[in-house]
């Protein structure tokens, strides 16, 4: 009992210095880097939507470089196909047979850049991966090396030439991340690191020290799956993902996806906290990020100018919490 409570602490620890590592990278905007630490502990996905050159996939090479993860990125476009995604039989003339030659899903962490760019049928490529992390090609199934995350990004304002995820898709991502401009002062240090010496713009990670390694990130996932959430939790969870399909203003709430995606990043928020039990302050915490994709609003609210966040914020303050 000692010892594996020795080894949660250890964990507990090591993701928190991973944490830190990632912000030497990335400055600044500290939700944004636990939303995606707690999508990596929970077994998840992150959608993370923010405009061009706040860093992106400046984020996702400094976390892998944090745990000593494999990166891969795609950059998603009208042509790209499902194949160069996932790979492809290739023949081999030599051996008179077909071999498989991977794609750049057989990785750690892949950056999926600009994902709605890409149509409906590329899109799909991603989704058999992110749900049993295997990739099927020629009917050969094969799986991949654990942990594996998917952080698709896409531009909220640029809509020419996209193609809008549907919802089936939408609901495979465990949070929803928006990053926005950096704070006055973290851009002042954002713009003298990268001007400071310097040629060109080229993504620096070399200040991240790998502190984790990927047998790590799997022991952390179970130690959060295996982190307490008491009865009461799960029902303060349950009760606000079914207030999103009652109340006015939302045209379709969030399915039970919605209930499983809040407890199972609530257990990661309390592991991240130093805590072995989740408590309904971490369901509000992430209550936000896990259900912002899962709603669609009525249209009259889309006129106004209404944001998901808007009433997901008022429903939280109507939704009973347990007493602690």
């Amino acid at each position: 009992m000692n010892e594996t409570s020795s080894e949660g602490g250890q964990l507990r620890e090591l993701v928190g210095q991973m944490r830190s590592e990632i912000s030497r990278a990335f400055v600044g905007q500290q939700e944004v880097v636990d939303g995606i630490v707690i999508a990596l502990l929970s077994g998840g996905h992150v959608l993370l939507e923010g405009v061009p050159g706040l860093g992106k996939t400046l984020l996702v090479k400094a976390m892998a470089e944090a745990f000593g993860g494999k990166f891969s990125r795609i950059q998603f476009t009208p042509d790209l196909m499902p194949s160069d995604v996932s790979g492809h039989a290739v023949y081999d003339p030599k051996s008179e047979r077909f071999r498989i030659r991977r794609g750049p899903v057989f990785t750690h962490l892949l950056l999926a850049d600009e994902i709605n760019r890409a149509p409906a049928k590329t899109q799909a490529a991603l989704l058999e991966v992110m749900q049993e992390n295997q990739v099927t090609i020629e009917g050969q199934s094969s799986p991949l090396d654990p942990p594996f995350m998917t952080v698709a990004t896409q531009n909220p304002v640029e809509h020419e030439g996209t193609y809008p995820l549907p919802e089936a898709q939408l609901d495979r991502f465990l949070l929803k991340v928006l990053i926005d401009y950096p704070a006055h002062d973290d851009e002042i240090k954002i713009v003298t690191a990268v001007t400071g010496g310097r040629v060109g713009d080229a993504l620096d990670v070399e200040g991240v020290q790998t502190v984790m390694s990927p047998a790590h990130v799997v022991a952390a996932r179970k130690l959060v799956a295996g982190t307490r959430v008491d009865a009461s939790v799960v029902d303060y969870a349950v009760r606000i993902v079914r207030e999103t399909r009652e109340a006015s203003g939302i045209r379709m709430g969030a399915g039970p996806r919605g209930s499983i995606a809040l407890i199972r990043a609530a257990r990661a928020v309390a592991v991240m906290a130093g805590r072995d039990f989740a408590t309904p302050d971490d369901i509000r915490k992430i209550a936000i990020p896990a259900l912002r994709h899962r709603i669609a609003l009525a249209p009259e609210l889309e006129i106004e100018a209404y944001r998901p966040d808007d009433i997901l914020g008022d429903l939280l303050n109507t939704v009973s919490a347990p007493r602690q």
